[in-house]
């Protein structure tokens, strides 16, 4: 195999990983989608708002975090686009969520960007999630609660 021609099947593998996130997030499938991450993998989100943690770091604790997301939120990710980078662990996607805020029945529609590395065999190594908070609040804040300048909200573990 040339090199080209590795960095092409790396590039797709660290790509079907971030396909695979999407897909089995989607489905709830917490079990099998922390399958898709090194043992201390980061799962990073730069914008979260207070009740979310910024850094999530280990499989057991990605599990924790991602627990109750089924029951907060169904969705699911489309218009998926990969940025082609240089380096060909390295995957940089937009997508878009599409669904609902189960907790209030209120729509949830989130435009995400993701920066992801994987290792040698394709497992996600840290993942750098950027999505808008502001978003999220609306979506999981009741209709008959106040505006309150100090909003937070929890959906992971």
């Amino acid at each position: 195999m040339t090199v080209k021609e590795d960095d092409a099947a790396r590039r797709a593998a660290a790509q079907h990983a971030l396909t695979e996130h999407l897909r089995l997030t989607a489905a709830g499938r917490v079990e099998e989608w922390v399958e898709l991450f090194a043992p201390d993998a980061v799962l990073e989100f730069p914008y979260a708002p207070a009740g979310v943690p910024q850094r999530v770091t280990g499989r057991d604790a990605l599990v924790e975090h991602m627990s109750n997301f089924p029951e907060t939120f169904d969705v699911e990710f489309v218009d998926l686009v990969f940025h082609e980078t240089v380096d060909p662990s390295l995957v940089i996607a937009e997508f878009r969520s599409k669904g609902t805020a189960v907790p209030t029945g209120k729509p949830y529609e989130q435009t995400c960007i993701s920066v992801v590395r994987t290792d040698d065999d394709a497992r996600i190594t840290h993942y750098l999630d950027y999505w808008n908070p502001l978003v999220a609040i609306e979506a999981l804040t009741p209709n008959d609660v106040p505006s309150d300048s100090d909003l937070s909200v929890t959906f992971g573990g």
